[in-house]
């Protein structure tokens, strides 16, 4: 089974504030409805764009995909 969004952006916890994926990273942590399990770029890009805080960019969003989409494939 694939490592899920979540578990992967974790890793980018504990930076500044001055960098965006950390940044990010830390406010998805805080936001406890945050889809966990999730695999899927539609679901997710989907929560981001409808129910995420505002700290939780888009553009961050598609950059971490990204990186995740190149890790777990």
């Amino acid at each position: 089974m694939k490592q899920s969004f979540y578990l992967y952006v974790l890793k980018y916890r504990g930076g500044g504030k001055k960098d965006k994926k950390s940044w990010f990273a830390e406010t998805m942590f805080n936001q406890h409805d945050f889809p966990k399990a999730e695999t899927s770029f539609d679901a997710l890009s989907k929560y981001i764009e409808e129910l995420a805080h505002p700290d939780m960019s888009a553009t961050v969003f598609d950059e971490l995909w990204e990186s995740y989409y190149e890790a777990v494939r």
